[in-house]
């Protein structure tokens, strides 16, 4: 699909200066445009991320750059506008490009249009980056050239220049990158699930479906959509399709794709019924990470993979990193990071992974959601909660006396009061139901700084400063009156 296409003489307004926004400027400037790079915040609060300029040369373009603000006449002048994830199309400038005809590509439409190879798009509420890695450890374990890409931190348009037809692109996609793709389509693209997520964004869940749905927009006959059975939105989705709608079960058998069958994974299409794997391969917690083992596996086998080449690949997976990672264990209590359950729907699903007994954190920025969601997993499993950040008093009010709540005013503090009152057997569980922005830098940043304060607990732990039993057993009762608990 990559064509060494020239922006010579073009003029693109990229707004945002995120990790997207970055690549772009970057590839189009290698492309010979004149790139605009505008960004509402300041260049002290971008952390030193701008770009300089490639080394002059043919095809070299130019950047100018407008921080601290946008400025319309650039939204009215470009010939093109590539639009960051975090940046919505609500804002107002975009009515300036609208208006003069000016088309609004998202980061991920732009390289899809220069890539070579296949894509595989993978979106949903939850789920996204685990399904989107593993599957590409089972093509990559299958011998098949194989990238992670999109949503998981790597901008599609850095892959651009060393694509080669015999790639395939496995990306992780946001509502926020579909909604201003134009011809992207992928070759296999699935919605794992829908739950409400980024209401803050959206006026109405509707908007946030139809985001999703985006990614099937313009697939064709020979292309695949892959289907959760077992959530009934999503499957809905299969009817009305020009792709091939292949689906994935862990509830009940399907006619073509991947389900449980007697505690084994199998998978059906034209030549029949295989089982795949015991179910005593997958090592990872929760039926929602089955369900996500299920679509990776729907996928790999139709982008190629043998089917006696998965098994290996899925006993050696142990999950990514902020995604229900173990961290440590510390006294016979263990540690969680979950800080990838930045919705309400992700920290239900993180909870129910564990059968009880367990100490969370929880709290961010709000994200629209509706808290008492968790009222009943809560009172079923959680011992105490601690809460952090804005959110900390909606989420109290939402649960009511469903459990005994604390608070915190940093993440380290959060765990150092679970630390003080669990017990072994315990589970101390960072599943934050919010963004992680008011903060923190993002949910990477959230996850790094939990675990380095689990660390520094195993420390002092180790040093005898916080010792099990005797003092630290003293002390449970003075730190429930302090923290509320």
């Amino acid at each position: 699909m990559e064509s060494k296409t020239s922006y010579d003489g073009k003029t693109v307004l990229v707004v945002g200066a995120g990790r997207s926004g970055l690549a772009a400027t970057r590839f189009l400037i290698g492309r010979g445009a004149r790139v605009i790079l505008t960004d509402s915040r300041k260049r002290e609060a971008l952390n030193g991320s701008i770009p300089t300029l490639p080394a002059s040369g043919p095809g070299s373009g130019a950047l100018q750059l407008e921080l601290g603000g946008h400025r319309p006449e650039s939204f009215k002048r470009c010939d093109f506008a590539v639009v960051s994830p975090g940046v919505p199309l609500s804002l107002e400038e975009f009515d300036l490009c609208r208006k003069a005809g000016i088309p609004i590509l998202s980061e991920i439409e732009l390289a899809f249009r220069h890539l070579r190879g296949r894509v595989i798009g993978i979106t949903g509420s939850n789920g996204k980056t685990t399904t989107t890695v593993l599957t590409t450890e089972l093509l990559a374990g299958a011998g098949l050239r194989a990238k992670s890409a999109g949503n998981i931190g790597i901008p599609l348009t850095s892959l651009v220049p060393d694509s080669a037809p015999d790639d395939i692109y496995t990306v992780e996609l946001s509502s926020f990158q579909l909604e201003a793709i134009r011809d992207f389509r992928p070759w296999i693209g699935s919605i794992l699930n829908i739950t409400p997520d980024h209401m803050n964004r959206y006026r109405r869940y509707e908007e946030y479906i139809d985001a999703k749905k985006r990614i099937f927009m313009n697939q064709e006959a020979a292309d695949y959509a892959v289907l959760n059975a077992d959530d009934a939105l999503t499957a809905s989705f299969a009817d009305g399709l020009r792709a091939t709608p292949v689906l994935f079960s862990r509830l009940g058998e399907i006619s073509r794709g991947a389900w449980v069958k007697n505690n084994r994974m199998v998978y059906r299409d034209a030549a029949g019924e295989r089982e795949l794997f015991p179910l005593e391969c997958v090592r990872l917690k929760g039926s929602h990470n089955l369900e996500n083992v299920l679509a990776a596996c729907t996928m790999a086998i139709l982008a190629g993979a043998p089917p006696e080449s998965l098994p290996r690949t899925v006993a050696g997976f142990t999950g990514v990193e902020h995604r229900i990672e173990f961290v440590a264990e510390i006294d016979g209590v263990e540690y969680y990071n979950d800080s990838k359950a930045t919705n309400i729907d992700a920290a239900v699903k993180s909870i129910e992974s564990f059968p009880g007994n367990i100490l969370l954190i929880a709290g961010g920025q709000d994200k629209g959601g509706d808290f008492s969601l968790l009222t009943d997993p809560v009172r079923q499993r959680v011992k105490h909660l601690v809460l952090i950040g804005e959110s900390a008093g909606i989420i109290r009010d939402a649960l009511g006396d469903a459990v005994e709540t604390g608070s915190a005013e940093t993440i380290e503090q959060a765990v150092a009061i679970c630390g003080r009152l669990a017990r072994p057997g315990d589970t101390v569980l960072l599943a934050p139901a919010c963004a992680s922005f008011d903060m923190f830098e993002n949910y990477e940043h959230r996850g790094r700084a939990f675990k380095e304060a689990v660390r520094l607990q195993g420390r002092r732990r180790a040093a005898g400063l916080f010792p099990s039993g005797g003092r630290g057993a003293k002390k449970r009762g003075a730190d429930r009156k302090r923290h509320g608990v």
